[in-house]
């Protein structure tokens, strides 16, 4: 493993340096082997794992090249770890995306546009009177991401679209099982919508948070 960290590290250094940039091509196998001093099986498991976190791409027959390196692609793989927990261990990441969410809806109040704020007001308008838990959850999904996007800054945004997995199980088991949560979700999405609206960044910021942290104590109350 620690030859295979060090090929790694060499391979990064060529990426941070410039000499790789995104979108292009690494030197052969063989050559980029020698050049670097390493055994071709090693070069072969640091290429493994740079794909598998999508830092490089293999294309069969063509030859590995470097990703675009934008953080959704890079943060797709936080998106595949978060998913494999549950139950308490969701609080945790209810508990990062309260400290991620609002400061991104913060930077939505200050940056959204007029246009960006008539999409967003158009999402909440699309909810039925009467949704399903399903179509519930879908709508604050995508108010969230809206809001997110909103925020100018694409790597909060993927870190939160990361954490989306576990903490929307979360929503629906609230929405199945706890009274008037459609009523606290509609009532509060307004309140954040016409906060961004106003370009009130710290009344965005605390209704923001009031949301979150209501599904947060809601699952502890009910995880205890």
């Amino acid at each position: 493993m620690a030859v295979t960290d060090a090929a790694i590290g060499k391979i990064k250094q060529m990426i941070l340096s410039g000499e790789l940039a995104p979108g292009s091509r690494l030197p052969k196998e063989a050559d980029l082997a020698e050049r670097l001093g390493l055994s071709r099986n090693s070069l072969r498991e640091a290429v493994r794992a740079l794909a598998l976190i999508n830092v490089l791409d293999v294309r069969q027959g063509d030859g590995t090249y470097v990703t675009s390196l934008e953080p959704g692609l890079l943060l797709d793989a936080l998106s595949f770890v978060v998913d494999f927990h549950q139950d308490d261990t969701v609080l945790h990441f209810l508990q990062v995306r309260r400290i991620l969410e609002p400061a991104a809806t913060a930077l939505a109040a200050a940056r959204m546009g007029e246009a960006d704020v008539a999409e967003l007001r158009g999402i909440l308008a699309e909810l039925p009177e009467e949704p399903t838990v399903e179509q519930l959850v879908a709508n604050d999904v995508r108010f969230h991401q809206r809001i997110a996007e909103g925020s100018g800054n694409p790597v909060l945004c993927s870190l939160i679209e990361g954490l989306s997995g576990p903490t929307t199980r979360a929503r629906v088991w609230r929405g199945l099982t706890q009274g008037g949560a459609l009523a606290k979700t509609r009532e509060q999405h307004a309140a954040i919508c016409d906060a961004i609206a106003s370009r009130r960044p710290e009344v965005a910021r605390a209704w923001a948070t009031v949301h979150i942290a209501g599904v947060e104590e809601w699952l502890r109350e009910t995880l205890a």
